[in-house]
């Protein structure tokens, strides 16, 4: 019988700790503090990620219930749900974001091969945004509406691998379009958006950059064809044209030739029309792409259903940016491990096995790849199937 390191140790063994502790030292986490350092904060966080608590008191409980195997984690200090609190509410959350833009870069190298599905080289992202509801007399400082609090979630999802690669967290009121202000192209990258960005003069950057874009049309606008492109009508396609805006402030704002592509979807029975900078890829692959901004949704659903982001265990600004960006972290770990030790087994899958044995003294390539195991879910749609782990 295996009585070596427990799974969660083994776990833990993914993440960049020295690096952690450049994070701390940047942000002083750790000045002043006698007891339960940031490492123990982030140790009970990314614990409660992975097993699913609902409170504070929820993690003292089931933490000091393995008092004894806590040291082998590397939590030196017991565990107070009043100083958990403390932690969150007073510790610079942006250690936690610096920490998770050092393994977005990590996950991002393990799944740079990923297959699209599509025969495309380039580097393609999904941007949208999700809004992540709140109580208003437990968090005035997120108002949103009369009755309601909110906070956004934006997201530049990379498509091999579903990495988010940029992760911006705003007030409820904060308008999708404003985001693009803040992301820096790369060029020849593909960035798939709906139409809350369609914005003339932010997607002339993206196209001055040497980026394309693919987004959806308004229902109305103005524009002048210039030429007609041979489509395959029987998949579907309707036209493709290259157009020029005529409306006096779009056609300043965005003053270059667009690809205007009308789209009929028989599954839906609803036309689409998409516009893009991009005239070298076919018709077909241009409404392939959008099709694949559909991860981002996914995503969005997956770590709300199975990560803690909707229960906080604080009110404070910094105490709800800090479970965000652990909950960013968890994911990512997780994602990091299933690549390094080719597991087969969905993230759904591995989430859940490690809800119930993070505390078991098993190897953990043994735990996660043990034949016969087989999931039971009805809905193949949460088991993350898309991800291509």
């Amino acid at each position: 019988m295996h009585v070596g390191r427990i799974v969660f140790s083994q776990v833990m063994d993914f993440f960049p700790y020295r690096r952690f502790g450049t994070c701390v030292q940047r942000y002083g986490g750790n000045k002043g503090v006698r007891t339960f350092s940031c490492r123990d904060q982030l140790l009970c966080l990314i614990f409660a990620q992975l097993t699913y608590r609902e409170s504070l008191r929820d993690i003292e409980s089931c933490l000091r219930g393995f008092q004894s195997k806590l040291f082998h984690v590397g939590i030196r200090d017991r565990i107070s749900r009043s100083t958990l609190a403390e932690a969150n509410e007073q510790r610079d959350w942006r250690i936690y974001a610096d920490i998770a833009q050092v393994l977005i870069q990590r996950a991002k190298a393990l799944y740079a091969d990923e297959d699209l599905g599509l025969d495309l080289d380039a580097t393609v992202y999904a941007l949208d945004s999700t809004t992540i509801d709140l109580c208003l007399s437990l968090f005035p400082w997120a108002h949103f509406r009369a009755a309601k609090a909110a906070v956004k979630l934006h997201v530049l999802l990379n498509l091999r691998g579903n990495i988010p690669e940029f992760i911006h967290i705003s007030d409820g009121l904060h308008h999708d379009v404003n985001i693009l202000d803040s992301l820096i192209p790369l060029p020849g990258a593909f960035y798939i958006m709906d139409r809350a960005y369609l914005d003339f003069a932010r997607l002339y950057a993206l196209n001055q950059s040497g980026a394309f874009f693919v987004t959806r049309a308004r229902k109305r606008f103005n524009f002048r064809r210039r030429y007609s492109h041979p489509v395959d009508r029987s998949s579907g396609m309707i036209c493709d044209q290259t157009i020029v805006l005529t409306s006096f402030y779009p056609a300043k704002k965005y003053p270059e030739a667009l690809r205007r592509i009308r789209f009929f979807d028989a599954d839906k029975q609803m036309t689409l029309v998409f516009l893009t900078n991009n005239f070298q890829l076919d018709a077909w692959t241009i409404t392939q792409l959008y099709k694949a901004r559909w991860q981002v949704e996914l995503f969005f659903k997956w770590i709300k259903q199975h990560l803690r982001i909707k229960a906080f265990y604080g009110t404070s600004l910094n105490a709800v940016k800090t479970q965000i960006w652990t909950a960013i972290c968890a994911y990512l770990l997780v994602a990091i491990m299933k690549k390094t030790l080719h597991i087969d087994q969905s993230l759904y899958t591995i989430l859940q096995i490690l809800s119930l044995s993070l505390f078991e003294q098993t190897p953990i390539k043994e735990l996660l790849m043990q034949s016969g195991y087989t999931s039971k879910l009805h809905d193949p749609s949460n088991q993350l199937s898309f991800l291509h782990f």
